[in-house]
């Protein structure tokens, strides 16, 4: 049961009910072609109707109903007529019957046409109009069989005779026999004579020429039928070709991209394809290559972690070992202060990896606010010159921009910026200057923080953002600082879709580069009032 389930909800199926569906739709209209043939008889039987008023006017304008006369009106028509003409006296005796005037074409018999489309309408109509025959049995019960109740005799007293002998208009309908699902159409005319009924017009006419052609546009519609059908199998097929197996293959990679440790073994292979199916599947090499990166940071990340680890611990276990071994008490004390220091520096080292972990996990999931850059920018300027007063750099703040608006944590950029402004100041000699300029570029609203330290060694300007790298020369306490500082600088700026880069000055020190994308306009109004 489960795999009849699945087998009907694969999308080849379900294009294939579809396109089958479209092609049923217009061959469901066939049925109404009842209803058009319905029509097709009412309109025979008022041609008749006419036909046969003609004849009876014909008559009563000769002034006298004598047989002689009447063949002769029959004869001048020249066959012109399509139904069967048949005149009868009051009595129902036959005075005149067009079929008996010469040669003429039956006209139940129908036009010739070419014996293939006998054959044609066999085995083929025979298939196309089963569902519409069945129909017809339903809806139209089976009458005896009858045929020109007339022929063969000369004196004609049916119901629709009798009728006309009586002055009112009559008319019946007879079937032909079991083989054909034509009927013969009567109707009869009465003639006056000397102001009454004299005799009568009996107009005849098979069905059978409707019928043909209704049987030919079923054939014709089924034709149709067949070979929408057909196109529809070919167009299912190509596109389960186009869309089935490239999902199906999809698949296959997903099922093998991964262990069941939950690591990476491959990737997914885009095609050239420039439709939906190729946009997935340079999506899905996108996300696995963004992923397998994504896994090889944390691993990098936890070597690093592990790698900065082991100085302190190892500081620590062997100062533990001198101070157990110790003989004065100055000594111990000595060994016990390495210790204390160590597990400081293993404090930050914890902080800060820990930070860095929580910025990559919970940075998107953040709430965002509309921030104006340069008024938070200022608000650390401010808070940077009273925590230096005057043993530290000059900071100089150049707004060239104002309405800067960004969306992030405020919490998150001041972070950034106190990072970045700290170390500047801490490179930076206490007579120097630290320059913040704030500006926009186009759609990135810009920071720069300079100073007049000594600059970046070339070779360390590809390193100056890496996690537990610092260099500080001739600074003795520079291992109070842990390299995580620049590293979550930039894990938080390109978490917002920006970027940061370090350069030197041509006149000396060196200049980060802080860029973020800017909010739009039209929510800065509303994301005032909340960053406030």
């Amino acid at each position: 049961m489960d795999r009849l389930l699945r087998s009907l909800s694969r999308i080849s199926f379900r294009l294939l009910a579809f396109n089958a569906l479209l092609v049923f739709l217009p061959a469901a209209g066939v049925l109404f072609l009842d209803t058009y043939e319905q029509d097709l008889l009412e309109a025979q039987e008022r041609t008749m109707a006419q036909e046969g008023r003609l004849l009876a006017a014909a008559i009563e304008a000769t002034g006298r109903f004598d047989a002689d006369d009447v063949r002769r009106i029959l004869v001048q028509l020249r066959q012109r007529h399509e139904a069967r003409l048949r005149v009868v006296d009051r009595q129902g005796e036959l005075l005149a019957d067009s079929a008996r005037l010469g040669p003429r074409r039956e006209p139940d018999e129908g036009p010739a046409e070419p014996s293939t489309s006998q054959g044609e309408r066999g085995l083929l109509y025979r298939l196309g109009s089963l569902p519409f025959r069945a129909l017809r049995r339903v809806r139209m019960p089976a009458a005896p069989p009858v045929r020109d109740a007339y022929d063969g005799g000369d004196r004609l007293l049916g119901p629709e005779i009798r009728k006309a002998l009586g002055g009112r208009y009559g008319a019946t309908t007879r079937l032909i026999g079991d083989d054909s699902p034509a009927v013969i159409l009567y109707c009869a005319i009465p003639v006056n004579d000397s102001g009454k009924v004299g005799g009568a017009v009996l107009v005849s006419q098979s069905t059978y020429r409707i019928l043909r052609t209704l049987d030919a546009v079923r054939v014709d519609v089924f034709k149709v039928f067949l070979a929408s059908l057909g196109l529809a199998v070919v167009l299912t097929l190509v596109m389960a070709t186009t869309i089935a197996r490239p999902l199906a293959r999809l698949r296959r990679q997903a099922e093998a991209i991964m262990d069941r440790t939950g690591r990476l073994r491959g990737t997914f292979s885009p095609s050239g394809r420039r439709d939906e199916i190729g946009d997935l599947e340079r999506a899905l090499a996108d996300l696995t290559r963004r992923l397998a990166d994504h896994l090889a940071y944390t691993e990098s990340f936890a070597a690093d972690v592990s790698h900065e680890f082991k100085n302190p611990l190892a500081s620590i276990r062997t100062a533990t070992e001198l101070a157990l071994e110790a003989d004065s008490a100055d000594e111990r004390r000595r060994f016990l202060t390495m210790i204390q220091s160590d597990v400081v520096r293993l404090e930050r080292l914890l902080s800060g990896a820990r930070e860095i972990s929580r910025i990559d996990a919970r940075l998107e999931s953040e709430e965002r606010l509309g921030v104006e850059l340069a008024e938070l920018v200022r608000g650390m300027v401010e808070g940077f010159r009273i925590r230096l007063r005057s043993s530290g750099p000059q900071l100089v703040l150049a707004v060239a921009d104002h309405g800067l608006w960004v969306s992030a944590s405020p919490e998150r950029l001041a972070q950034v910026f106190d990072n970045i402004i700290a170390n500047a100041t801490s490179f930076s000699p206490a007579g120097g200057s630290v320059t913040i300029t704030v500006h926009a570029d186009g759609p990135s609203a810009v920071v720069t923080v300079a100073d007049e330290g000594p600059g970046i060694p070339d070779e360390h300007l590809e390193l100056i953002f890496a996690r537990f790298f610092s260099y500080r020369p001739g600074d003795a306490a520079g291992g109070d600082h842990t390299g995580l500082g620049l590293a979550i600088v930039k894990a938080i700026v390109e978490g917002y879709g920006g970027s940061v880069s370090a350069a030197n000055r041509p006149q000396g020190g060196a200049v980060f580069k802080i860029r973020l994308p800017r909010a739009k306009a039209s929510a800065a109004p509303e994301t005032a009032s909340l960053s406030s």
